[in-house]
C-alpha cells in the first residue's frame, strides 16, 4: 500500500472517530507529536498499576514489553547490556509506606528473568528504586526496622515515635554473580541529635552539617523518616546522590569507600568517609535557613546529567513543590553544585550549601496545571530538551529548553491493563513513577528489532476492524491481538504532527 493510500485510510478512519461521538476523543495514547522538534529515541515506563514494562517510539507505538508476575515497587531502567532492571512489589506486612518492593530482577529481551534478589524481612525492605552501576551490581535504596528503645537510645524524642519505631534508610549494592551485598552506606551511622546528652549522637547539628538531625522533621512525624525516593550514580566522581522526599533534601555521599569506611567518618576518595559530602534543598535540616532559603519540597528523581548531554555534570531533578508556598506547582530544576574540579563541594563558614537558585526551570502555564504532590520523574535528552513524567497523571511530556512542549502522551494502562481510547481515566489509575528515553544509538538497544507493533492502547472494534481490514501488516509488526492488547498492524511512514 502505498503512502498516498495510508494517509487516506487515515483521514478515513479519523473521520469514523469524529462520526461516532465525544466517545472515541483522543483521551490516552500519543497526544501531540511535533516531529520536527522531538528527540530520537524511545521512552520506556512501568505502569505502576499493572505487571508489564513498555518501550514505546515517538509516535507512541509499542515497540517492545516486559511482562512480569508483580507490579513495579516502583522503578525500572533498560541496562545498557540489554537487560531490563526493575523493581517488584511482594508486599511486606511491617514496611507498608509508600514505594513498598522487596525485589529487583533483571530480565533479557526475551523476558527471561535472568537474575532475582529478594531483600524482605521483618528487618529490612527494598523500595522506589534500583540502579545499574558500570561494574554490573545492582545499587538500591532500602528501609531498615529500629525499635523505640533503639530510636530513643540513638537520640531521638519520643513523642516523635508515634508508631513506636522508625524506618531509617540505608543502600545496598549487590554483585548479581554471587548475590552479596558489596557496599553499603546506613544513615543511621551519620547522626546528630541535641536533645539528649545522655545518648548517643550527642551534638550540634548546626555545627555537623555533614550528620541528619535525629529529631529534624517536616510536618508530621512517621515511621519512615526519610522516605528516600531515588538513588543515582556518578561514575568520574564516584558519588552516589539520594533524595530523601520526606526531608525535602538531597544528599551526595562517596562510593569509593569500604564498607567499614561507609560506616564511619574517615576514609575514601573525599576523606570523610560515609557522611555526607553535599546536602541541598533544606537548609532547615542542618539549621542554617538564614542564608538560603528551601528550595525543594517533597522531590524525585534527582541525577547528573550525563558527560555527554547539554548541562553535563550539573544536577536535575523534579520538584513536586509539595508544601511550596504560596501555591503548590510541580517544576524540573536544574542547578550546579559548588563543586571543584576534584569532586570536593565548597561551604563556608556557618552558611548552606548552594546554590541559592537553578540555572535552568521548567514551569507549566499556568504553573499549577500539571501539578504531582507525588511521584513523578526528569530526564535531559540528545538535543537538549527533557523528559518530563507528571507520575499521578500517568502524562509524560518532552519540552525545549525554552519550555515548549513538543511531544505528549499519557500512560494508558491500569491495574486491569491497556485501556480503549476515548474513556476517561480515573486520577491516580494510570500512575507512572518515573520514564526514561533511550537514543536510537544506545547500547541496550543495540541488535534487537524495534518495529513498531500498534498502540498499546485499545481501540473501538469498529475502528480497529477497518484497519486490519483495510492495510496489511507491515514488515516485522504484529496483526490483531498483540501481547499488551488489541493493536493497530499499520502505521503512517511520513512525518506526523499531532494536534494538541
Amino acid at each position: 500500500m502505498t503512502r498516498v493510500s495510508l494517509a487516506l485510510l487515515a483521514v478515513c478512519t479519523l473521520l469514523s472517530l469524529a462520526a461516532v461521538g465525544p466517545a472515541y476523543a483522543v483521551t490516552m495514547g500519543l497526544l501531540y507529536h511535533d516531529t520536527a522538534a522531538t528527540s530520537p529515541g524511545y521512552t520506556m515506563f512501568p505502569p505502576m498499576p499493572y505487571h508489564v514494562g513498555y518501550l514505546i517510539d515517538n509516535d507512541g507505538m509499542l515497540v517492545q514489553s516486559w511482562d512480569g508476575s508483580y507490579k513495579p515497587g516502583a522503578s525500572a531502567n533498560l541496562c545498557e547490556d540489554g537487560q531490563f532492571l526493575r523493581t517488584c512489589y511482594l508486599g511486606n506486612a511491617t514496611f507498608t509506606g509508600g514505594g513498598s518492593g522487596g525485589r529487583a530482577e533483571l530480565v533479557d529481551w526475551d523476558g527471561q528473568v535472568t537474575w532475582s534478589f529478594d531483600y524482605s524481612s521483618n528487618l529490612v525492605c527494598q523500595h522506589h528504586d534500583a540502579v545499574r552501576l558500570p561494574s554490573g551490581n545492582v545499587l538500591m535504596i532500602a528501609w531498615e526496622y529500629k525499635t523505640r528503645t533503639a530510636a530513643v537510645a540513638a537520640g531521638r524524642k519520643p513523642q516523635l515515635l508515634p508508631y513506636a519505631c522508625l524506618w531509617p534508610d540505608h543502600l545496598i549494592e549487590v554483585d548479581p554473580g554471587t548475590d552479596s551485598i558489596v557496599w553499603e552506606w546506613h544513615v543511621w551511622d551519620h547522626l546528630v541529635q541535641d536533645f539528649d546528652s545522655t545518648k548517643q549522637n550527642y551534638g550540634d547539628p548546626r555545627a555537623h552539617p555533614e550528620l541528619l538531625d535525629l529529631n529534624f522533621v517536616v510536618g508530621q512525624a512517621v515511621a519512615d523518616w526519610n522516605h528516600s525516593n531515588s538513588v543515582a550514580y556518578n561514575p568520574e566522581l564516584d558519588q552516589v546522590i539520594i533524595s530523601s522526599r520526606q526531608l525535602s533534601e538531597i544528599w551526595v555521599v562517596d562510593h569509593s569507600t569500604t564498607i567499614a569506611e561507609a560506616a564511619g567518618h574517615t576514609g575514601g576518595r573525599y576523606g570523610r568517609g560515609g557522611d555526607l559530602l553535599y546536602r541541598w534543598g533544606n537548609p532547615r535540616a542542618y539549621r542554617r535557613e538564614t542564608t538560603v532559603g528551601q528550595t525543594l519540597f517533597g522531590q524525585h528523581d534527582v541525577h547528573w546529567i550525563a558527560s555527554s548531554l547539554p548541562g553535563a555534570g550539573n544536577l536535575l531533578v523534579f520538584n513536586n513543590g509539595y508544601g511550596r508556598t504560596p501555591v503548590a506547582y510541580s517544576t524540573v530544576d536544574e542547578f550546579v553544585p559548588p563543586m571543584d574540579s576534584a569532586g570536593f563541594y565548597h561551604l563556608g563558614p556557618d552558611s548552606a550549601f548552594g546554590p541559592a537558585a537553578p540555572v535552568w526551570r521548567y514551569v507549566p502555564t499556568p504553573a499549577d496545571s500539571y501539578y504531582c504532590s507525588t511521584i513523578s520523574g526528569c530526564q535531559r535528552l540528545v538535543n537538549g530538551n527533557t523528559l518530563v513524567c507528571y507520575g499521578e497523571t500517568g502524562v509524560m511530556v518532552e519540552v525545549t529548553p525554552e519550555g515548549r512542549i513538543v511531544w505528549k502522551y499519557k500512560n494508558p494502562v491500569t491495574r486491569l491493563g491497556p485501556q480503549e481510547q476515548g474513556h476517561i481515566l480515573p486520577f491516580g489509575s494510570n500512575e507512572v513513577f518515573k520514564a526514561r528515553k533511550y537514543a536510537p544509538d544506545y547500547p541496550g538497544l543495540a541488535g534487537h528489532r524495534l518495529d513498531p507493533r500498534g498502540p498499546i492502547e485499545l481501540y473501538p472494534q469498529a475502528v480497529s476492524a477497518l484497519a486490519n481490514k483495510s492495510a496489511p501488516p507491515r514488515s516485522g509488526s504484529q496483526a490483531g491481538l498483540c501481547a499488551t492488547g488489541r493493536c493497530w498492524s499499520w502505521s503512517l511512514s511520513a512525518p506526523r504532527k499531532y494536534g494538541s
